[in-house]
C-alpha cells in the first residue's frame, strides 16, 4: 500500500518536476540569447581607438563606426606598401589608385559605403542643389551587415574583413590595363589577408596583402603568383573647409576642377582651385602691420629614420630652403624639416599617421624622387604629403653632373663624388620635390628667361640659379666653358618660385570669399606679366612651344647646344681616364658614353623644336597682348643648319676607339642611327609639318615646308654621307620617313605635295649620278656598294610614288 501511495505521489509531482526542469533550461537559453553581442565581440579582442575604433578578433577586422561619423566625408588613399618590381613606377608609398571620397551610410540593417564626387557642385542654399545631388547619384561601393551596436547604441559594428581580402576595384593594386597585361586570372582569397591596423585621431590605417594568380606577371613569374602589400588610409576631411584660391595659368599650380551649377554665368561654369596648405598667421593684426609672424600650423617634413645619415642633412636642407619664400610674404616658420622621433622619444609616432608628412627613403633601383600629396577635393587644401626618395637617384645625379659640368668642373671627374658634392646635388632634388608638395608643377618655360651670356657670367648663376624656377628641368650649367672662371653651375629656388608662393599663400584678410580675392590676385600677376623671369611655361606634349622644354638652358637653343657639344667633345676622350677603377670592369665607361649620346640627343631636341615652333605666353583679355608668336624664319633655318652639321653629318668624335673597344664588340652603328632617327622623327612629326604649312599660308615670309625639305635633303644627301655606312643608313631612313607621310591621313595636302616633290628630286638626282657610272663590273668594290645603295633608294622612292598614284587613281 505504501508503495502505491509513493508511486501515486511521484506520478503527481513528476510533471511539475519536469516542468521546472524545462523552465530552467528555457531561462538559461533566454539568458544566452540576451548576451550582448557587442560585449561578446570585445572579449579577447584587440581594440584600437581612433577616428573610429578597430576591433581585431580571430583573424577578422571590425570597424566600430560612431553614429555621429555616418554621412561625414572621408578620404580613402590607396598606397602600395611593399614594392613589386615591374608592377608600376614607384615603390613603397606610391598611390595605386586615385584618392576617393566616401561616406558611411546606415540603411536598415546594413551600412553602405558610398563614393562621393566633387566634379559637380552647387550651394546648398541654391534650389539647383537638389538637382545636382539627384543627377550625381553616389554609387554603392560595398554593403556590410551590422553585427552589433556599441555602448548606449551610439556606434555600430561591421565586419570589413572581406573588403580588404577580395578584389575591390576602388582600393586595388592594379588598373584594368595592368590586369590584362599581366594575365591576371583572379585573386586568391586564401592568400590575401590583413597584416596590421592602426587607429589615429584623424585617420585609420589598414595594411593588407592581395595575392593574384597570373600568367604574365612582372616579377617572380615562375611562381605564377604576385602578392602586393597595400596600405589603405581613411582620412577625415576638415570640418571647416579652407577658403579655396582660384587657379591662374600664368602662375600655375596643381589644381582641382568643379562644375558650379550655382554660378550666374548662364552656362555650366567650370571653377578651378589650386592645391595648397592651410597657412594662417597666429596674429593677423601683427601680420597686417608688416611684422614677420608664425603660422598656426606649420608644414613639417619628417626625415625617414631609414635615411642614411650621410644624406639626411642635405634632404632636410632642401625642405628648409623654402622658408625664405614664405618669409617674403610675412610668414615665419611656415615650413621646416625635423628628424623622425625614435621609439623611445615617441612610441606612437608612425609614418602612416596622416598628421605627419614624411620624406620616405625607398631602396629600389629607380633613379628618381617624387613629391605627391593628399588634398581635400572640396577646396584643394593639402592635408599630407609623403615625398618618395629613391636611393638610386644618386646615380642619376652623378651622370647629370658629370656629363653637364665635368668639362669645367674637376669635382665631377670621378665615378664617386665627394660626400659634400653629392650632398649639394641631393639638396637640389629635395628642394624641387618639396616644391611639388607645396602645389607647384613643373615650369618648363622658366629657363628661357636667361641668356647664354648671363649663364657664363661669374656670380650670376650663384645668385639666380640656372633658371628663375627650381621647378624647371634646368639641371646644371652645361653652357659654361673652361675659360669662364668662377661661373656657377647649380639650380636654386629662384624669383619665379618666390612669386608663385606669394600667389598661392599670401593671406588676404581684407576679403571674405575666394571670388573677392580675384581682382587682387590678377593685379599681382599683371604687375610682373611682361618679365620673362615670372613667366610660366607648361610642358606641352605637342612640343609647339620651343621655349618650354625639359633639360634646356637659355633663350638660344642653338648657341647653348653648340657650347654643350663643345664640352661633350672635351669629355669623351677623358672617359677612360676619369672612370677607370682598379679591379673593376668597364660598366662606368659604357654608362657615361651612353649618357653623352643621350645628352647630345637632348640638345638636338631642344634645337629641332624651334622648327615650326611658337612661343606661348599665358595672357588674359585685359592684357590685350598676343598669346602665340611664331619663331622667326632665320632662327628656324639656323636650327636645321645645326642638325645638318651636328647630327646628319656623322658625329665622328663619338667614334672613339679607346672607348668602343672596351665597352662593346659592336653596336655603335645602332647608337648613331638612333641619334639621327630621333632627329628625323622630331623634324618630320605630323604636327610640326602641319604647323609649317599653316605658318607659310598665313605669312609668305615665314619658314615653310619646302624650306625644311630643301635644307634637310641637302644635309642628308651629301657625298660624304653617300660614301659612309652611317650616312647611307640615314639616307635610307630619310626616304622611309618621307614615304610614310604620303599615306598618312593626319598630314595636310601641302605636306604630301612637299614630300612628293622632295622624293622626286632625290630620285632624279640619284638617277643622274648612276648614269655617270658603269654599275656592271666583274669585280665589285666599295663604289659599287654605293651604286647599289643609290639603286635601292631609287626603288624605295619608285614604290612610294607608285603607291600614291594608285591611291589617287582609286579616288582615295
Amino acid at each position: 500500500m505504501l508503495r502505491i501511495l509513493l508511486l501515486l505521489a511521484f506520478i503527481a509531482i513528476s510533471p511539475f518536476a519536469f516542468a521546472q526542469e524545462g523552465g530552467d533550461k528555457e531561462k538559461d537559453e533566454e539568458k544566452k540569447e540576451k548576451k550582448d553581442p557587442y560585449e561578446e565581440l570585445l572579449k579577447d579582442a584587440e581594440v584600437q581607438k581612433g577616428l573610429f575604433d578597430l576591433i581585431n578578433k580571430d583573424g577578422k577586422l571590425y570597424f566600430e563606426l560612431p553614429l555621429s561619423l555616418l554621412e561625414d566625408e572621408i578620404l580613402i588613399v590607396s598606397r602600395i606598401k611593399g614594392f613589386v618590381k615591374g608592377l608600376n613606377f614607384g615603390g613603397a608609398g606610391i598611390k595605386s589608385r586615385p584618392q576617393q571620397v566616401v561616406r558611411w551610410q546606415k540603411h536598415g540593417k546594413k551600412v553602405l559605403l558610398r563614393s562621393v564626387s566633387y566634379n559637380s557642385v552647387a550651394s546648398p542654399d541654391d534650389p539647383v542643389y537638389e538637382s545636382v545631388r539627384n543627377n550625381n547619384f553616389e554609387p554603392i561601393v560595398d554593403a556590410f551587415d551590422i553585427k552589433a551596436y556599441g555602448k548606449d547604441s551610439m556606434s555600430l559594428v561591421i565586419d570589413v574583413t572581406s573588403f580588404f581580402t577580395t578584389d575591390v576595384t576602388m582600393i586595388g593594386a592594379m588598373s584594368d590595363s595592368q590586369r590584362k597585361n599581366f594575365g591576371i586570372k583572379g585573386l586568391d582569397k586564401s592568400r590575401s589577408l590583413i597584416m596590421s591596423t592602426k587607429a589615429f585621431p584623424s585617420n585609420v590605417e589598414v595594411r593588407h596583402v592581395l595575392t593574384y594568380n597570373g600568367s604574365k606577371l612582372p616579377d617572380n613569374q615562375v611562381t605564377g603568383t604576385m602578392s602586393v602589400e597595400m596600405n589603405q588610409s581613411f582620412i577625415l576631411l576638415p570640418a571647416e573647409p579652407m577658403r579655396p584660391r582660384v587657379y591662374d595659368p600664368r602662375v600655375s599650380y596643381f589644381s582641382i576642377r568643379q562644375t558650379d551649377y550655382s554660378s550666374d554665368a548662364q552656362r555650366a561654369e567650370t571653377q578651378r582651385f589650386i592645391t595648397r596648405w592651410r597657412l594662417e598667421p597666429v596674429d593677423m593684426e601683427a601680420w597686417k602691420r608688416g611684422e614677420l609672424v608664425d603660422v598656426k600650423k606649420p608644414i613639417v617634413y619628417y626625415i625617414d629614420p631609414a635615411t642614411p645619415e650621410d644624406w639626411a642633412p642635405y634632404i632636410a636642407q632642401g625642405v628648409d630652403d623654402w622658408a625664405k619664400a614664405f618669409e617674403n610674404i610675412g610668414l615665419k616658420n611656415a615650413i621646416m624639416s625635423k628628424r623622425a622621433p625614435t621609439k623611445e622619444e615617441d612610441p606612437d609616432w608612425s609614418p602612416e599617421d596622416v598628421r605627419y608628412s614624411v620624406i620616405r627613403y625607398v631602396t629600389t633601383d629607380i633613379q628618381n624622387a617624387m613629391g605627391p600629396h593628399v588634398h581635400d577635393p572640396r577646396t584643394g587644401e593639402i592635408l599630407e604629403s609623403d615625398i618618395i626618395w629613391y636611393h638610386n637617384v644618386m646615380n642619376l645625379l652623378r651622370n647629370w653632373y658629370l656629363i653637364q659640368t665635368a668639362a669645367v668642373n674637376p669635382e665631377a671627374r670621378t665615378p664617386k663624388f665627394k660626400k659634400e658634392v653629392m650632398g649639394e646635388l641631393i639638396r637640389f632634388v629635395s628642394a624641387h620635390e618639396v616644391g611639388h608638395t607645396l602645389g607647384l608643377p613643373h615650369n618648363m618655360g622658366s629657363s628661357a628667361a636667361y641668356t647664354v651670356k648671363q649663364l657664363r657670367t661669374p656670380g650670376f648663376v650663384q645668385e639666380n640659379g640656372t633658371a628663375p624656377s627650381i621647378m624647371d628641368y634646368a639641371r646644371f650649367n652645361y653652357v659654361a666653358q673652361p675659360e669662364d672662371k668662377g661661373v656657377g653651375l647649380h639650380p636654386k629656388i629662384g624669383p619665379y618660385d618666390f612669386h608663385s608662393i606669394e600667389y598661392g599663400y599670401k593671406p588676404m584678410p581684407e576679403v571674405s570669399t575666394w571670388q573677392a580675392e580675384k581682382p587682387a590676385l590678377n593685379a599681382m600677376v599683371k604687375a610682373k606679366a611682361d618679365d620673362p623671369k615670372y613667366r610660366f611655361g607648361a610642358q606641352s606634349r605637342s612640343g609647339h612651344d620651343a621655349s618650354a622644354q625639359t633639360e634646356d638652358l637659355s633663350d638660344d637653343a642653338v648657341l647653348a647646344s653648340e657650347l654643350g657639344i663643345k664640352n661633350l667633345k672635351r669629355i669623351v676622350p677623358k672617359i677612360n681616364e676619369w672612370m677607370a677603377e682598379d679591379g673593376m670592369y668597364f660598366d662606368n665607361q659604357e654608362e657615361v658614353y651612353d649618357n653623352v649620346i643621350g645628352q647630345l640627343r637632348r640638345y638636338t631636341g631642344h634645337v629641332a623644336s624651334n622648327v615650326g615652333g611658337v612661343h606661348e605666353w599665358q595672357r588674359t583679355a585685359d592684357e590685350n597682348k598676343q598669346v602665340y608668336t611664331v619663331i622667326p624664319a632665320a632662327k628656324q633655318k639656323a636650327a636645321v643648319n645645326f642638325i645638318n652639321e651636328q647630327i646628319f653629318t656623322t658625329p665622328e668624335w663619338l667614334l672613339d676607339e679607346n672607348i668602343l673597344n672596351r665597352v662593346s664588340a659592336s653596336g655603335v652603328a645602332n647608337k648613331i642611327e638612333g641619334l639621327q632617327a630621333s632627329a628625323l622623327r622630331t623634324l618630320m612629326s605630323t604636327s610640326r609639318l602641319n604647323r609649317l604649312a599653316e605658318q607659310k599660308a598665313l605669312d609668305d615670309k615665314a619658314y615653310g615646308l619646302m624650306d625644311l625639305m630643301n635644307q634637310t635633303r641637302a644635309g642628308v644627301f651629301t657625298t660624304a654621307n653617300t660614301n659612309s655606312a652611317f650616312g647611307r643608313t640615314l639616307q635610307a631612313n630619310y626616304v622611309d620617313a618621307l614615304a610614310g607621310l604620303l599615306d598618312n591621313n593626319s598630314v595636310s595636302n601641302d605636306v604630301k605635295a612637299a614630300v612628293r616633290a622632295t622624293l622626286t628630286n632625290i630620285s632624279l638626282g640619284m638617277a643622274k649620278e648612276m648614269m655617270a657610272n658603269n654599275p656592271f663590273k666583274a669585280v665589285l668594290s666599295d663604289q659599287d656598294l654605293v651604286q647599289g645603295h643609290k639603286q635601292q633608294i631609287g626603288q624605295k622612292i619608285e614604290v612610294a610614288l607608285k603607291g600614291i598614284e594608285s591611291i589617287i587613281g582609286k579616288g582615295k
